[in-house]
């Protein structure tokens, strides 16, 4: 899950008083007319996008998440018998997060801790997509609509492997806003795309870039296929979507490159829609397995073993008794397609 970190920031209020102008004594003015505005609606330039017609249509389906979980502790025993207790000058605790239980140093302590994400209605029945880690032990789960609806949810379904959990609102119309899902298949490097999220608790906030590039890994498990885009994505955003200027999911906001700027990776939703039918109806995910440990090919590979072109996986080894292995195939055996269709 995304925790909550509050960062403090300095409000700067601007207090008139003692030195003033004289223009401050006068009697009050009337306020400046308003005056007719350049155009009757904001111009699109052309080639360029209209995001605020855009975020206007799209914003309604997408959701602020916020969950809680109980942490149990071992009661430390800290206080000694004549000195009081200190949480109980702090009852919500340091960082927001609330203690209860273990009282007179007897049982276990335990601390709710908050945690914030975002996701998208994908149907009008109230069922909502997300991050598997953002609702991952949590205890309450609760949704806010973008018109301030709160609903508590329950997780119906979960695929860790994919990091993707659906979620349904309980008490909740059927009538409710749900989100359009594109191809991410069909998104090209270098298109414009549109991230909407709750940001440290900001919620339906809107930020814009561009398909950086395709089929990213960054070590996120075996289904590492991730999107790149500049859209500017920080915690809180898990779990959000990545719409295209035609107002379609093209993928899941997900993660980030604590070193950069700029980088975030989003799943792409092709795979989303692969495995969503399966969570609907039963709550979890079934694979085939073929039982082979594979690399991609590049140029060394390839001419070590043989080949013209670095197309293909190279299988570096084979589970024993797995289906691969009674198919025949051996390590060092090069895939070049599957199901008639070519390996990059």
């Amino acid at each position: 899950m995304t925790p909550r970190t509050i960062i403090p920031l300095t409000a700067l209020t601007l207090v008139l008083g003692g030195c003033q102008h004289s223009a401050a004594a006068s009697s009050p003015q009337d306020p400046m007319p308003q005056t007719p505005a350049p155009f009757a609606s904001p111009p699109v330039l052309p080639g360029t996008p209209d995001i605020a017609t855009l975020a206007a249509r799209v914003k309604p389906a997408v959701v602020n998440i916020t969950t809680v979980q109980e942490v149990r502790t071992p009661h430390s025993g800290f206080n000694a018998p004549d000195m009081p207790d200190i949480f109980k000058f702090f009852p919500h605790g340091p960082g927001g997060i609330q203690r209860f239980g273990g009282g007179e140093g007897n049982g276990d302590e335990v601390m709710k801790q908050q945690a914030l994400g975002s996701g998208f209605l994908v149907d009008p029945q109230g069922h909502v997509v997300t991050n598997a880690h953002v609702i991952d032990g949590a205890n309450v789960v609760k949704v806010k609509l973008a018109d301030d609806r709160e609903f508590r949810a329950k997780v119906v379904g979960k695929d860790d492997r994919l990091d993707i959990a659906v979620l349904e609102l309980e008490s909740a119309p059927h009538d409710l806003p749900s989100a359009s899902l594109g191809q991410s298949e069909a998104t090209r490097v270098g298109e414009y795309v549109v991230a909407i999220g709750n940001p440290f608790g900001l919620g339906n906030t809107v930020t814009m870039g561009i398909v950086s590039a395709k089929g990213r890994t960054i070590g996120a498990g075996p289904y590492d296929d991730f999107i790149q885009t500049d859209a500017s994505i920080n915690p809180g955003n898990s779990g959000g979507p990545l719409f295209n200027l035609r107002g379609q999911v093209v993928g899941i906001n997900t993660a980030i490159n604590p070193n950069g700027k700029g980088i975030g990776f989003a799943i792409p939703i092709d795979a989303v829609k692969q495995v969503l039918p399966q969570l609907l109806a039963t709550g979890h995910v079934q694979r085939g397995r073929l039982g082979v440990v594979i690399q991609p090919m590049d140029a060394d590979l390839a001419k070590a073993l043989g080949l013209d072109r670095t197309h293909g996986a190279l299988v570096e080894d084979v589970e024993s008794g797995s289906p691969a292995e009674t198919a025949g195939i051996k390590p060092g055996d090069v895939v070049m397609s599957v199901d008639g269709q070519g390996v990059p």
